[in-house]
């Protein structure tokens, strides 16, 4: 493809993306960061996690998310009674036009193109496994039939991190399906003061819709194709293997980690680096769009044992050191090659 074409596709996403925050700050105050990390979650089709404490907007978020996307958008409210039929849908027994009695399956909220799984660690492990097989394989199986979900189709889902009554932790092989564990946070005074004075008046905004599904989906095929040098490629795995406690972990993580990353973590590293990189405007990516992703692909695929609990040590904390100790590699030992190629089509 032309250098010309790529051009064009990277000027039009940029041109979406702006458009997108555009509309998003009409009702969303502060938080740059985290949205920036949903898109790049939605264009690289991962899934995202929100933290926070309640009242930080998380819900209404990704509400405001799915009015400036023109595709299908279902909210479940995980509640400790929910079953997994209340996610995937069920089986029941019909009557025909005929007279004729036969089973009919009837689809829950998990086909839609954006879910909002509020609330998540509500409810028990058992409805929470529900998501599992959608989430990777983007597939539900009921019973001998398989039906596939809808594209796009992406999971956001929201969870306080502070309230343990009445809440089941998510299991590490439901939390690795999430591409981001994004901290929701405070806003500053400056923000806040605006957020009482938007919110307080008596008028609502409306949100214009920017991106149809056909488009989300060119930008997700731009975003697979954007090339990754073979030194950014053989820095996200050596920043993703010291994570775990081994010979070639640093100190402090034999120290303080009982298990690190696997794999897919730096399959993450490397697609948010992708999208980084074309929202950005660039057609390749850098040691920075690594750095700039580790924290919320690792947060959660690293565990920290007892002792760093008791020495006040966190996840963030870790992952901010061991990206000081991998350092960058010597570009000029690494063929200037790159893999990768551009499939995308224009937006529509």
């Amino acid at each position: 493809m032309s250098t010309d074409k790529i051009g064009e596709y990277l000027t039009q996403f940029s041109s979406a993306r702006r458009q997108m925050i555009e509309q998003l700050s009409r009702v969303i105050v502060g938080q740059a960061e985290v949205i920036e990390q949903i898109l790049a979650a939605i264009f690289t089709r991962g899934h995202c996690l929100l933290v926070g404490v309640p009242g930080l907007a998380k819900t209404l978020m990704v509400a405001s998310i799915s009015q400036i996307l023109d595709v299908s958008f279902k909210r479940i409210q995980f509640t400790p009674d929910l079953m997994p039929s209340d996610i995937t849908g069920t089986t029941i027994l019909d009557e025909t036009e005929t007279g004729k009695r036969d089973f009919r399956f009837v689809r829950g909220p998990v086909f839609t193109n954006i879910l909002l799984a509020d609330e998540i660690n509500r409810t028990p492990p058992k409805t929470q496994a529900a998501l599992l097989q959608a989430m990777q394989e983007r597939e539900v199986t009921i019973g001998q039939e398989t039906h596939k979900l809808p594209d796009p189709f992406f999971v956001i889902a929201t969870q306080n991190p502070i309230e343990q009554e009445g809440t089941y932790p998510l299991p590490e092989a439901q939390q690795d399906r999430f591409m981001f564990n994004i901290l929701v946070d405070y806003p500053s005074l400056e923000e806040e003061k605006k957020i009482l004075t938007q919110t307080t008046k008596d008028e609502t905004q409306e949100l214009t819709k920017v991106l149809s599904s056909k488009a989300i989906t060119n930008l997700q095929k731009l975003v697979r194709g954007v090339p990754v040098s073979e030194y950014v490629v053989d820095y996200v795995a050596r920043v993703v293997r010291s994570t775990r406690p081994g010979p070639e972990a640093p100190d402090f993580i034999r120290k303080w980690v009982d298990f690190g990353a696997g794999p897919r973590a730096g399959q993450f590293l490397i697609r948010a680096g992708q999208a980084f990189a074309a929202m950005d405007g660039r057609f390749s990516v850098s040691l920075s769009d690594i750095r700039k992703a580790a924290i919320p692909v690792l947060r959660h695929r690293i565990g920290v044992n007892f002792q760093a609990q008791a020495e006040g040590q966190r996840t963030d904390g870790i992952v901010r050191k061991l990206l000081e100790f991998v350092g960058e590699p010597d570009v000029s030992k690494y063929d200037r090659g790159v893999r990768g190629r551009t499939t995308a089509k224009k937006l529509d």
